[in-house]
C-alpha cells in the first residue's frame, strides 16, 4: 500500500501552471524530509525540490529556480509542488518521497525510504 500519492499532473501548453500534491497516508510527513524528483523518457531521474525537516529550509534544480515552490501543508500531511511557467523539458513523471522521521536532512534520492508511484507531466504545444 502506497505511502505517498501524487495527483495534479495533466498537459499544459507552454507557460502555464499546475500544482502537484503529495498526500501522505500511515505516516506523517512531519519530521521528514520531503522531495520531488522527475524522470523523463530516456533520461535519469532527477530532483526538483526538496524541504527539509524541522525547518531546515528549501533547495530546487537550477533548472526550476524561480519557477518551482515547494510547500508543506503538515495540517493536511501534504506537501505541494507549484509549478508556473512551465517549459517543454519539464515533461516528465514527477515522483514524490519521503525519509523516515528525523533521519536525514539529504535531498538526495539515496535518502528517501518512501516514494510514490508518480504523476505525468506534459508541456506541448
Amino acid at each position: 500500500q502506497s505511502r505517498l500519492v501524487e495527483s495534479g499532473g495533466g498537459e499544459v501548453h507552454p507557460g502555464g501552471s499546475l500544482k502537484l500534491s503529495c498526500a501522505a497516508s500511515l505516516i506523517t510527513l512531519d519530521g521528514r524530509t520531503v522531495a520531488w524528483f522527475r524522470q523523463a523518457p530516456g533520461k535519469e531521474r532527477e530532483g526538483v525540490a526538496c524541504i527539509s525537516r524541522s525547518g531546515g529550509g528549501t533547495t530546487y534544480a537550477d533548472s526550476v529556480k524561480g519557477r518551482f515552490t515547494i510547500l508543506a501543508d503538515i495540517a493536511m500531511n501534504t506537501v505541494i509542488l507549484e509549478m508556473n511557467s512551465l517549459k517543454p523539458e519539464d515533461t516528465a513523471v514527477y515522483y514524490c518521497a519521503a525519509t523516515r522521521p528525523y533521519g536525514s536532512r539529504s535531498c538526495e534520492d539515496g535518502a528517501m525510504i518512501y516514494w510514490g508511484k508518480g504523476s505525468q507531466v506534459t508541456v506541448s504545444s
